[in-house]
């Protein structure tokens, strides 16, 4: 959870919201629920970390949703590059690591 530690604000701009939408019709808010809701698994993503490091979080919605986000940190402020429904492995896994606590 360090990676997320210390954050103040979420940064967003059109291109990304419209495009997590339109692309797997998850809405920016969902995304921001994500990051206040327990249980909340993050991981960096070393392999598309070139230009800047990434991370994924895997977590929940205020409506139980599961979702898969792969996000940066720019100073202070969690930018979202994309968001979608967890696949089946990714599911697994949170209930695994979810009952583990």
């Amino acid at each position: 959870m360090k990676l997320i530690q210390n954050i103040v604000e979420f940064e967003w701009n059109a291109g990304n919201r419209d495009k997590n939408k339109l692309s797997h019709k998850v809405e920016w808010w969902e995304c921001e629920e994500v990051f206040f809701n327990y249980p909340l698994f993050t991981t960096v993503d070393d392999k598309h970390s070139e230009n800047e490091d990434r991370a994924y979080a895997f977590g929940h919605t205020n409506k139980d949703r599961l979702l898969t986000i792969v996000f940066t940190v720019r100073e202070k402020r969690i930018r979202v590059i994309s968001a979608r429904d967890m696949n089946k492995k990714e599911r697994g896994m949170y209930h695994e690591e979810s009952a583990k606590i």
